[in-house]
């Protein structure tokens, strides 16, 4: 047997239940409304922390402070919702930069708001806003953030069909996916001389 037949005959086949929900573009209808749905949670959160203050401007930091803070008090108690690394992180990082944590927050917030509303990188937009949704819920937050995390996850699974009705189903082959180049990356290996035509 050859390598690379061991290597087939180890690995195990996905699913058609997965292959469906996850990589069929019949499946796109559904996975448009999970992301639109998502991107305006982020969007009305990014442009309410805009309008409310606190978080661009002269007074940047103060709602990061205060959020913080929050989270800070806690720590203590029998069952603590805020663990003692994510207090010391805050302590230590969040609070003495929280004028460029807000700024970060507000931004991340609308990117990823539009990001998903327009289906653009929508793999990447749902990462980070996984990836938000968990630090909230580790600083004790819960609110929306449990519900706003699964659906980031499975739009993170969803990436080739989650944003094909939206610019993603045109960017992504232009600009391609790690390992594969896409058609503009491919014209300009020809052009260099670097790929057959």
């Amino acid at each position: 047997m050859t390598t690379s037949a061991n290597a087939e005959a180890s690995q195990i086949p996905e699913p058609n239940i997965t292959r469906f929900l996850f990589a069929d573009t019949r499946t796109a209808p559904f996975w448009l409304l999970v992301r639109v749905y998502l991107g305006i949670l982020w969007l009305v959160a990014g442009w309410g922390k805009v309008v409310e203050g606190g978080w661009i401007g002269a007074n940047a930091g103060a709602g990061v402070q205060g959020f913080a803070q929050g989270a800070l008090q806690q720590t203590g108690g029998e069952h603590p919702q805020v663990t003692g690394w994510y207090a010391g992180f805050l302590e230590n990082v969040v609070i003495p930069n929280a004028g460029l944590f807000a700024h970060m927050v507000v931004l991340g917030q609308l990117a990823i708001g539009l990001g998903l509303i327009f289906g653009l990188f929508t793999g990447i937009a749902a990462f980070f806003g996984g990836f938000m949704n968990a630090s909230f819920i580790f600083a004790g937050s819960a609110g929306a953030n449990p519900l706003m995390f699964i659906l980031a996850i499975a739009i993170m699974m969803a990436w080739r069909v989650a944003g094909y009705w939206g610019l993603d189903r045109w960017a992504l082959p232009m600009l391609g996916v790690p390992g594969h180049a896409g058609t503009v990356f491919h014209r300009r290996r020809r052009e260099e001389g670097r790929t057959p035509a």
